[in-house]
């Protein structure tokens, strides 16, 4: 109790300011300009949208192949740790082993570029991204739909989930077009040379590529950073973005939090948040963010150090990032001794996704996303982070995701949310673990933003009428 009476005096404490100064709504919106990401290469700017193709050259096959084969002996993991320590080696050696083996280049190269993907120059920036159109339309709507994804994924995260997108269903009168970009810095997207690249400023380059591509309104949908970049969009572009969906909702105002701390100690007959209950204690979730949040950390403060070890070791890189694949898909992966990759996962997956990193070497400037968050030049944006989104917003809410909030906390940040999903299984990576699970909830929720859309235009209409 006496936690409880020192949760409720903070909370309290801070209420006044967080209102105020936090998530007042009367406040302008940052200034955001359109940054030219490359200066000296204004001049040379080709503006059209050009094909590109995913290729393994043989060159950097047979390097990548002899790095692999010649990795130094890796320390054996302890006894009976599983991946408490990080990636247990032990698992790490069968992974790469089949990387250098058995991983069929040419056959995953074919893979890949079974979508049509391009390139073309976004404020000096060279965007990669897949641009697939649906077939067999039959008379039906064509909706636009962005997919972004974070760290450390790629477009290689949505494989599954685009034919379950792009195909038409009968129940609905609409199927969509996707376009799915990889983030500047990640993938095949060049990185900018100056400071300063944060999420904000990245919603704006991808707001910008819609344009390009002659889609004034479309629809958002994004976990993780992509999630992010997604809300960003949709406070700064509500004019363009009709909906978004995400499978990474998260609010984490000072206000938000002490609330959802507070309402825990409530019971379910008086807390607004009736019978929810968090997925962790709130010791569970201290102990979770102290013993998962070190990559956060390093890659805000110095992500070219850890970069260099990253982008010259193939088996660095796998760790580093397939230790994300495990604990990311089920925190309780890391008390298993192969840590549950083949779960949810193939070895040709996993590493379809570390190609996008190897190939054109961009682990480093994909890293610089966490530092850019908090330079110092982008104090006005960073700000955003309190500040609601008020276009139509759907969350799915994956069991094993990182955060977790009852609905009457989300709409602190999501004031006009249609849909919360609680998903049955899955995790960070939703569109690579659960496609169908994710695309369903796609499908339906736009399906309810495009009921209110009619609804209000119907709306509109008769109340011109009435003023006539």
């Amino acid at each position: 109790m006496n936690y409880f009476l020192i949760t409720l005096a903070v909370g309290l404490a801070v209420f006044a300011f967080t209102r105020y100064c936090c998530f007042n709504t009367t406040k302008p919106l940052p200034k955001v300009t359109e940054t030219w990401w490359t200066p000296g290469t204004e001049n040379l700017a080709d503006n059209k949208v050009k094909p590109f193709h995913i290729s393994f050259s043989q060159q950097m096959v047979e390097d990548l192949k002899y790095r692999l084969k010649h990795t130094r002996d890796l320390t054996p993991p302890l006894k009976d740790v599983a991946w408490t320590y990080g990636i247990n080696t032990d698992a790490l050696n069968k992974l790469l082993n089949y990387w250098a083996n058995d991983y069929d280049f040419q056959k995953r190269e074919d893979y890949l570029n079974q979508y049509p993907h391009y390139k073309t120059n976004v404020q000096g920036l060279i965007i990669h991204f897949m641009h697939i159109k649906p077939k067999n339309v039959e008379g039906k709507r064509v909706l636009p739909l962005l997919l972004l994804h974070g760290w450390p994924g790629s477009v290689v995260e949505f494989y599954k989930a685009i034919p379950l997108l792009t195909t038409a269903r009968p129940e609905h009168d609409f199927v969509f077009e996707v376009i799915a970009p990889s983030l500047p810095g990640f993938g095949f997207s060049s990185a900018a040379t100056i400071a300063g690249l944060s999420d904000a400023n990245i919603a704006i380059v991808l707001k910008n590529l819609m344009l390009r591509l002659g889609f004034d309104k479309f629809y958002i949908q994004g976990g993780d950073w992509g999630a992010i970049i997604c809300t960003d969009m949709s406070i700064l572009f509500p004019q363009h973005v009709l909906g978004l969906h995400s499978n990474f909702c998260t609010t984490i105002s000072i206000w938000s939090t002490m609330k959802q701390a507070i309402y825990r100690f409530l019971p379910s007959w008086i807390s607004p948040l009736g019978d929810w209950k968090p997925r962790k204690t709130m010791k569970q979730e201290l102990i979770f963010m102290l013993a998962e949040s070190g990559y956060f950390h390093i890659q805000a403060t110095k992500p070219d150090t850890v970069g260099v070890g990253l982008a010259d070791s193939p088996a660095g890189l796998a760790s580093y990032i397939i230790e994300k694949f495990s604990t990311g898909t089920n925190y309780a992966n890391k008390f298993k001794v192969d840590g549950g990759l083949l779960e949810k996962f193939t070895y040709d997956e996993l590493i379809d996704n570390l190609m996008m990193y190897w190939t054109p070497n961009s682990m480093t400037t994909a890293m610089r996303i966490y530092s850019e968050f908090f330079n110092k030049h982008n104090l006005d944006t960073q700000s955003m982070i309190w500040r609601p989104v008020t276009v139509p917003t759907a969350c799915a809410q994956f069991p094993h995701e990182i955060r977790h909030h009852a609905t009457n906390i989300l709409r602190d940040k999501y004031t006009n949310l249609i849909r919360v999903t609680e998903m049955p299984r899955g995790g960070h990576f939703a569109a690579m673990e659960e496609p169908e699970l994710l695309a369903n909830d796609i499908w339906a929720s736009i399906e309810e933003m495009e009921a209110l859309k009619r609804k209000s235009k119907m709306e509109q209409d008769k109340s011109k009428k009435s003023d006539l």
